[in-house]
């Protein structure tokens, strides 16, 4: 099989630091882990490329589901993204890039991949995304990244997951997924870097929502929770996912590159820890409250994580890290 990435063993990686168990937030979400382990797995560091993570809002029923901006990775990383047009199957134009030393992060159905076992595989369909680092079409295998990891599937799986059982032609009743690949090429490195990173978090301090997201989501939080107790309970894990851990993820990720720019140690850095920690607490508040049918207070819950985004970002605003 040949790989983009040499050398890797799903049994042998180890997750970055990102993605320790001891964190509030072991994983964000399916593509900011993807990359967080990708550029790991090159030998870089992927705390670098964070600052967008202080532009974080409220979306009126979900935080953003925040991702790398690619342009951000192109200068930090040496890394190019780009969509690639499916017209053949899958396989083969991931084979073709493959064979060029690029790797392709697919769109794909988590029903068919091995590491959700217990969450969605076999269970639930779901949209997520792999990047594939070697294929063996042959032997019907593959090896991946996904969320904190690097694994492996075959056989019906990876028929599955390639949507082999629809090839292309008039027949195909599914849609193409979306394809990207990435051209590697060199990161910056130094002070280079780090000028350059804080230069990029400047820019997105500016697009930071200029009124508080926190105070947003705590205006709508009660009637959200009133719904959530008319629903399947299964349905409380996607709520969370979409409000509480991308808010507490985003800004355990941006107090990390906080401390990887120097200003551990920085209001705007204890702040972003406390907006993760919170978020953390609350969701457990969370259900306990929709469990016990007592919804009344909830939103008053939310008036320290408001007060720690006034804190963080008043502090990056004011030109706090430099």
């Amino acid at each position: 099989m040949r790989h983009v990435i040499d050398g890797l063993s799903p049994a042998a990686h180890r997750p970055h630091a990102l993605h320790d168990a001891a964190r509030d937030w072991t994983e964000s979400n399916c593509y900011v882990d993807l990359w967080i382990e990708l550029l790991h797995a090159r030998g870089d560091d992927p705390r670098a490329c964070l600052g967008f993570t202080a532009a974080l809002d409220f979306e009126g029923d979900q935080f953003t589901f925040f991702k790398f901006p690619l342009e951000d990775l192109a200068l930090l990383h040496g890394v190019w993204v780009g969509e690639l047009s499916i017209y053949d199957s899958v396989e083969a134009h991931v084979a073709t890039q493959i064979e060029r030393g690029r790797m392709a992060l697919v769109e794909v159905d988590a029903f068919y991949l091995p590491d959700t076992r217990g969450v969605s595989h076999r269970i639930e369909h779901t949209k997520t995304t792999i990047a594939i680092n070697g294929l063996d079409i042959a032997g019907k295998r593959l090896d991946y990244f996904h969320n904190a990891g690097y694994f492996s599937l075959d056989g019906e799986d990876f028929d599955g997951v390639l949507q082999r059982a629809n090839p292309p032609g008039p027949a195909n009743t599914h849609l193409f997924p979306y394809v990207e690949f990435v051209k590697f090429g060199l990161p910056l490195k130094g002070a280079a870097r780090r000028d350059a990173a804080l230069h990029l978090l400047e820019q997105h301090v500016v697009r930071a929502p200029p009124s508080n997201p926190v105070k947003a989501f705590a205006g709508v939080i009660e009637d959200g929770a009133r719904a959530l107790g008319a629903r399947e309970p299964i349905f409380f894990h996607k709520y969370a996912f979409n409000t509480l851990r991308q808010l507490g993820a985003n800004f355990e990720l941006l107090a990390d590159h906080l401390d990887w720019l120097g200003a551990g140690d920085g209001e705007a850095t204890r702040a972003c820890r406390a907006i993760s920690s919170g978020a953390k607490s609350f969701q457990f508040q969370l259900a306990r409250a929709v469990t016990r049918r007592k919804i009344e207070g909830l939103s008053g819950m939310l008036d320290g994580l408001a007060q720690s985004w006034d804190d963080a970002l008043g502090a990056l605003r004011s030109g706090a890290v430099g």
